[in-house]
């Protein structure tokens, strides 16, 4: 992969990566095309990454079709997929992972330890093989996106981040590769995460700047909701992801929760026009 992405670079070409775990859905796919609008050279990386798996998370239930990743992604126009196996990517007696303090923290990183540090590893160890000029991510894991933007900037990467907002299916639940865990009884139940958000930017919208106004808004139709167990529900400055009272300035209202036993997550940026 690196002498690949060499040799392109060496040709002059601007190279783009798009790093998933696979199960590509149609938010993957945006991204892609995303990629394609913006660089000569489009890079998909398949890697259901372990170290981002807690003890009691779903790694070996996650979903895996790599020829089905592979059909969906050429569609796209992708030009080199690259596939490692765990084996390649964490050589016997590994012991380097590379964390964003701060950032890491809060939000899923409170319920998820240890995390992001593998997230911010994995994409490090991504980037220095495929060797990018930029690197598409979606907005649906705003943490994530953050956490990745500070590492980059910390590091001196010199990799351009490209943010896609997020995809959402006609009900306005967000795609994600979890969805599929969900029973017919609880997609609907799903739905609570969405319609919390809708809830708390509608008061934003009519001026309420209050962050525990704005939270309990969010927050009511996941507590109507008998399926939905509310994992978080926060509002923090949208680029430092500190907490915040009140509302002067871009902020990320986002939660968590629990829908049966599978986690999903969504958000929505407040800022006024």
């Amino acid at each position: 992969m690196r002498a690949r992405a060499e040799d392109l670079r060496r040709d002059g070409r601007k190279l783009a990566v798009v790093p998933t775990m696979g199960a590509l859905h149609e938010g993957h796919l945006t991204l892609l095309r995303a990629a394609r609008a913006r660089a000569d050279i489009v890079i998909l990386t398949l890697f259901v990454n372990p170290t981002q798996f807690g003890p009691k998370e779903d790694l070996s239930k996650y979903p895996r079709d790599e020829a089905g990743d592979l059909a969906k992604a050429r569609s796209c126009g992708i030009d080199l997929a690259f596939c490692p196996d765990v084996s390649a990517m964490y050589p016997a007696g590994a012991q380097t992972f590379v964390e964003v303090r701060e950032l890491q923290q809060p939000m899923c990183g409170a319920s998820r330890p240890g995390h992001f540090a593998g997230v911010a590893t994995i994409v490090t160890k991504l980037f220095h093989l495929t060797m990018p000029h930029l690197a598409v991510f979606g907005e649906k894991d705003y943490q994530q996106l953050a956490i990745i933007r500070r590492m980059v900037r910390d590091l001196d990467f010199g990799i351009e981040i490209v943010s896609v907002p997020i995809v959402r299916e006609h009900d306005g639940l967000a795609l994600s590769s979890r969805n599929a865990y969900l029973s017919g009884e609880q997609r609907p139940a799903a739905l609570a995460l969405s319609r919390g958000l809708a809830a708390a930017e509608a008061r934003f919208r009519a001026g309420e700047r209050d962050a525990a106004a704005l939270i309990a808004a969010a927050r009511a139709p996941l507590e109507a909701e008998p399926l939905v167990r509310i994992d978080y529900v926060e509002l923090r400055d949208a680029t430092e992801l500190t907490a915040v009272a009140q509302i002067t300035r871009p902020v990320v209202l986002a939660l968590a929760a629990f829908v049966g036993t599978t986690r999903l997550i969504d958000n929505r940026v407040l800022a006024s026009a």
